[in-house]
């Protein structure tokens, strides 16, 4: 008998989904004008609390699946990486900082497949939740800068923040990588 996606499973392949839209609207600069960022912010913001969601009702409902457990993070990985590549092409971006940010991403991700195969499970740190909390408030800031222009003199001001919190996201990035390495290096001295 085949068994039905539950809810929590659902929430993160609408987030898959969505990130094809978003990426359009994002990078749409012919017929839709200043309205294609705005469309863009309000389907990764859709698709963030997508992410809040999932994962507290399969942790209230007990509805936690080895499907969620690895389609999860990799719905969140292709929605940072795909907002930050488009940043990239939107000059809005550095394209070292994302590099550096997709880099982490990979590292960790094998990281935690090493791990799996010693039966442990490496669970997020505070760094990592500071480090996706600001990822995504400059992603969100740096979307607004496409859409609105708040200018101080000739600064645009939500551009400027938007570059201050990337470069915080950008070191908390760094930090929860040596982190994660620091507190699991015995995954990588592990024999078979």
């Amino acid at each position: 008998m085949k068994k039905k996606m539950n809810l929590p499973n659902k929430l993160t392949m609408f987030r898959v989904i969505l990130i094809p839209f978003f990426v359009f609207f994002l990078l749409a600069d012919i017929g839709f004008g200043a309205i294609a960022p705005v469309i863009a912010l309000v389907i990764f913001i859709v698709a963030s609390l997508t992410d809040l969601l999932d994962g507290k009702i399969a942790r209230k409902y007990n509805l936690v699946t080895n499907f969620g457990k690895f389609m999860d993070p990799l719905a969140d990985k292709l929605l940072v990486c795909s907002a930050l590549i488009c940043l990239v092409e939107l000059e809005k971006a550095a394209s070292w900082i994302v590099i550096v940010i997709i880099a982490r991403e990979f590292i960790i991700s094998g990281f935690r497949l090493i791990a799996a195969e010693h039966q442990i499970v490496i669970a997020a740190s505070m760094w990592g939740k500071f480090k996706t909390t600001f990822q995504m408030a400059a992603i969100v800031l740096l979307i607004l800068s496409c859409a609105w222009t708040l200018t101080i003199g000739t600064v645009n001001v939500i551009y400027i923040l938007g570059q201050v919190v990337l470069y915080v996201a950008l070191v908390l990035t760094i930090i929860s990588l040596i982190d994660y390495l620091m507190k699991n290096r015995a995954v990588l001295s592990e024999q078979d």
